[in-house]
This record gives structure tokens, sequence and C-alpha cells, in this order.
């Protein structure tokens, strides 16, 4: 695949970036691409390995060194057959997925690994613009109707399988628009509103139907479902927050990172006259949490003016390095600085808040921490020991709780009768998706706890499949790695 000797040749290379002082004055995607010529190099670094190991780290399966091969050679609607075949919406991973792949490049051993996941965008971009994605209809249905509660990832990939095998699909979505925490949870210097809509709209037209404002369990009855439809499948995400239970979380300024997130995305969207504004303009803003979440709590903070921002974590800081006991090709755990980070943070790791503190009217003004240590012993759960005398206040307005989620909430699963994990997760294993409840099926988040964009989509196709085998008593959808026809 690829150039022989391009991985000996060839370096990486990745997609600049505007200038920090220019990107912050506006919510735009701000990196630039590649040339094509430059691109084809980038492919050509695609080294012929033996095994490639990328396909075990991306959970789609992606058949990664078959579309390096075709950048490389130009052949870029063959690129994206190859890509489509496997994944439903490479536009979104190529923007937002950690790259899990790239961490079991074989080449990362000693060097650089391959750009998949720009390679991967770039292929998704140049499909659209030549007009090769288009609508692709059933030839003929089945007749079966089915319902997709959630239009995340995972929900939109089940809905786009379910209705290539010939179902009736019919997307049930709370919010005002389709794309769960794709649209309000990932800040649109990230991904683009545009991005979804221009595919929401090949959905629409292959005969996908989507319900908004239709939240299951409020307005849209569960029983509705069960009469309605031959199949559920619920891929309503994780959606329970972790929240802080120490003194002072009730104080004006304390917010939960989504709801400043979604907000903000509302905004750039033309909402206005929100009930109550959460911005950080000239505020001292203190982010808690480490992960993507709190990333993107620190470029959008920093895009509305904030005075300071502080990014705590209370995990230890990682290596830069690959960690001895996370060997490749596994993922590691090692430290990882965002362009969200480089436009303007504070870091500090092996750090608790201990205490909101506030004014007399309500109103947050700061909060007090202490240094902590994890200590690890064979055989047992690590423990989180607080470090004497390193207490310490701190100035804060807004404090950001970007503490991930602990699950789904229970009130749609008490409904319709499904059995849930320790977690708070939907149970249905791999085996089929099936929860106990006959004829409803869970994927994604709402299955597995919370996880990335690529783990969503992987679940839906699979999902879809055993809802497909359960109507019909057999399936031609693809699993993990299978691929599909040629489509794009």
């Amino acid at each position: 695949m690829g150039k022989i000797t391009g991985f000996l040749e060839i370096e990486r290379k990745d997609e600049p970036y505007l200038p920090v002082k220019k990107r912050l004055k506006n919510y735009k995607e701000f990196t630039q691409p590649l040339e094509e010529k430059e691109l084809k190099g980038q492919g050509a670094r695609c080294m012929d390995c033996g095994i490639p190991f990328c396909h075990s780290g991306c959970p789609l399966g992606n058949l990664i060194p078959d579309f390096n091969d075709h950048v490389y050679k130009g052949r870029w609607k063959q690129a994206a057959e190859v890509l489509h075949a496997t994944n439903n919406f490479p536009e979104f991973t190529g923007r937002l997925c950690p790259a899990p792949c790239e961490e079991a490049c074989v080449l990362g051993i000693n060097e650089d690994p391959v750009s998949i996941e720009n390679i991967e965008k770039n292929i998704a971009e140049k499909a659209f613009e030549a007009g090769w994605v288009k609508a692709n209809p059933p030839k003929q249905r089945t007749g079966k109707k089915v319902a997709v509660v959630g239009s995340g990832p995972s929900g939109l990939a089940a809905a786009q399988q379910l209705n290539r095998a010939g179902h009736l699909v019919t997307v049930f979505e709370r919010d005002e628009k389709p794309g769960g925490l794709l649209r309000y949870g990932i800040p649109d210097f990230k991904l683009q509103k545009n991005v979804i809509d221009r595919r929401l709209d090949v959905l629409k037209e292959e005969g996908i139907v989507f319900e908004t404002n239709a939240h299951v369990g409020k307005n849209v009855s569960v029983e509705r479902l069960k009469n309605d439809y031959d199949a559920v499948v619920l891929c309503g995400g994780a959606t329970v927050r972790r929240s802080i239970p120490i003194k002072g979380s009730h104080l004006k300024g304390v917010v939960q990172a989504m709801d400043f997130l979604k907000q903000n995305n509302e905004r750039v969207d033309g909402k206005k006259n929100f009930q109550e504004e959460i911005k950080a303009t000239d505020k001292h803003v203190i982010v808690i949490g480490g992960g993507d979440t709190g990333s993107d709590c620190i470029g959008t903070s920093n895009r509305h003016g904030a005075k300071s921002v502080t990014n705590f974590e209370i995990l230890s800081k990682p290596t830069e390095g690959r960690p001895a006991h996370q060997p490749w090709p596994y993922w590691p755990m090692r430290l990882r600085t965002s362009s969200s980070h480089q436009e303007g943070v504070e870091r500090f790791f092996s750090i608790s808040t201990k205490e909101f503190l506030g004014d007399k009217d309500g109103n947050l003004t700061g909060l007090k921490t202490v240094e902590v240590e994890w200590v690890f012993k064979e055989g047992q759960r690590p423990e989180l020991l607080e470090i004497p005398n390193t207490e310490k206040t701190w100035d804060c307005d807004l404090a950001l709780l970007a503490l991930g989620f602990t699950g789904s909430e229970k009130t749609l699963a008490d409904q319709f009768g499904l059995n849930m994990d320790a977690r708070t997760n939907i149970e249905a294993t791999i085996k089929d998706y099936q929860t106990n409840v006959k004829g409803i099926f869970s994927a994604g988040d709402m299955r597995r706890g919370q996880s990335l964009i690529v783990w969503a989509i992987s679940e839906g196709r699979q999902a879809a499949h055993h809802v497909d085998k359960y109507l019909m008593g057999t399936s031609n959808l693809p699993l993990k790695g299978e691929g599909d026809l040629p489509r794009v």
C-alpha cells in the first residue's frame, strides 16, 4: 500500500492552524487544508506493514491501508467508497476522533504515525465537493417500521443502516434539531453545523423521517413506540452529568459544562433571549475536568473574552511519552495538548476542589482546593489522599463542571421496563444489542456508557444488523470491519 519507501522519505505533516488571535474572533473551524500533493504524500507514508494494527485500533474496522493507497495514487472516488464502506460519517470522525488508529499504527512504534484522521477528513470533503455523496434510497421496502430514539452518531448510523435494509425508519430527537452532542455538545470551531446539516439532507432524501422536539417518555409516549413500530433502538446517549457534592455547589456561577456549551452552540446558531445567559466574558473561569469537554469549555471561554481561564484535573499529570504499562498498539494515557489549550489556559493536575465560595447574594466568588496524590497498591483500588497544608483559595466567577457522565436517565428505562447495569447503562450485550424487552434494542453511550464518537457509530451499525436480523430472520447489513457495498 502507498509508496514502498514513503515512510522513509516523507515526514508527517498535519494541517496548520490559523493564528490564535485570528481564530478567537469567531467560532469557525480554523484548520488550513493541505495541498493535494501533500495529502498524497501523507497517504504514501502508509508502510505496507504485514499486519495493519490500525484496523484493531479503529472501532469501525476502517480499511485504512486501502484508502491511504487510493489517496497516494490520486484515486479519491475509490478512497471515498472504501471509507464509506465501514464509516457512515467520516466527516465527523475525521474532525473529532482522537484517532486510536494512529496510536496503533505500526509506523508509530518509533516514528510519527500516519496522519490517518486528517486523510479521512479530506477524503470525505473531496467526496462532498465532487458530488459523490448522494442519497441512495433502498430499491424496495420491507414494510417494517423502526423507531430510533436519539439522533447522535449512534442513532444516525443505526437509522441509515436500517433504512438501507429497506425498513421505514423514524428518528425521534428531543431537541430542536437533529445531531445530539454533535450539534449541541461540540463547539462550532471543531465542527461547524453545516457539516451535520449536509449529511442530514442526504439521510432525509434517502427516506429517513426525523421528528424533533420529540422527547420520548414525555411528549412522545413509550406506548406509541411499542404499538406503532416493529422495533425500537434506544440511542439516547449517556446524559446524566456528574456533579461535585460539596459545599457551595448551589451557587450561581457553578455550571455544568454541557449547559454552557449547548447554550453557546445555540447562540452561534442564532438563538437569542435565553432565560439565563451563561457567558465567560470578563470572568475568572475555572474548568474542572481535564478531558475533551473541559478543553471545549476552555476554547469557548477564550472566545467569550474571559479574564482568565484555569483548568483543574484531579488525576496526576500524564507522561508525554507512552506509559510503560500501556504498550503499543494500545491506547496510551499520555499528556495531550489540544488547540484550545494552546489558545490560553493554566493547567493544574492532582488538585481537588473542596468548597465553592460565594457572596451574600448567592453568587460564586471563588473556590478552595487541596493538592492530592494517588496511592496504588497491588490488588486494590487506587486511593486518593489529600496532601496536608496544600489548601488554596482561587478567585472564580464561573466554575464549569466538565466531569463526564454517569449513565443514562432512569425514567426512560423504567417506562420501557428495561434492566440497567450498576452504572445505569441500559443492559444489552454485543451479542445482539437487544434488551430484556423483546424488540427493544440499545446502542452507543446509552448502552456502553460515555465513549467516543467512533464507538457510537460502530455500535449503531452493529445494532442495526441485529435489528434487521430480528425483523427479517437474516441480515446482509455488515458488522464491524466487514464493509458494505461500495457506496458514498
